[in-house]
């Protein structure tokens, strides 16, 4: 069961932080689909399945992601795909050395360039809107977007870096490194707790977090639904 915010963060986020892009039914809760993918539910309980699945729609894809979503509670729902992820925080008593590089703010004229760099590298959902979540930084070459990272899920107290990416023709130069770093600061700064998500099989990037004074908090699950037809 879960005890901490950031167990069902996006049910936390979307509740205070994010209120403002948020959708929302009895005991469930969207984001507006054109700024992200993720819905939440307070529970796991039928009630709020039925709240879920009224506020999507009939037959329609989400994507939840919590701490514990074991098999076959969705009544109705069709699994499409789940995946296990590790949860991240920062230890502050861990620095991480690391050599700064140009970069600037995003904004909405940069969307086109995000969306190409995003297609390019899958880092994770991320569409037109998802800028409006939070703070994007880029770091160019020429115009060219090479590289990005910034804040995904915000609650109370804590701010999800994501969409952490870099042009696969320029890998190597510690770009992901630098812009994570930055992204987390910025967050530290405010008095939150930056927090990530990484794969539970891609050892290579929790390694690399590790390295950036990232400590592994707990296992989530994230599960690709479909809601039962009319």
């Amino acid at each position: 069961m879960e005890n901490h915010p950031l167990d069902n963060a996006c049910w936390y986020a979307l509740g205070s932080r994010h209120r403002h892009l948020a959708e929302e039914r009895g005991r469930a809760r969207r984001y507006r689909p054109d700024v992200s993918v993720f819905a939440a539910l307070d529970g796991l309980d039928e009630e709020s399945w039925a709240d879920l699945g009224a506020l999507v729609g009939p037959s329609q894809t989400t994507v939840v992601s919590r701490a514990e979503m074991p098999p076959g509670l969705a009544r109705g729902w069709t699994e499409r795909r789940r995946g296990r992820g590790i949860q991240m925080t920062v230890d502050p008593q861990k620095e991480a050395d690391v050599e700064p590089v140009a970069l600037r703010r995003l904004t909405v004229d940069d969307v086109p360039a995000m969306l190409e760099l995003v297609a390019l590298t899958v880092p994770g959902p991320f569409l037109a809107g998802t800028i409006e979540m939070g703070a994007y930084y880029g770091h160019f070459d020429g115009g060219r977007l090479l590289s990005m990272a910034g804040e995904r899920l915000s609650l109370d107290g804590f701010t999800e870096i994501s969409a952490v990416c870099t042009h696969p023709d320029v890998r190597g130069r510690g770009l992901a490194s630098a812009l994570t770093t930055h992204v987390a600061a910025a967050i530290a700064g405010r008095g939150e707790q930056p927090f990530l998500h990484v794969a539970e099989s891609n050892e290579s990037a929790r390694r690399l977090y590790r390295g950036l004074g990232f400590v592994e908090r707990r296992a989530v699950d994230l599960v690709v639904l479909q809601s039962p037809p009319a």
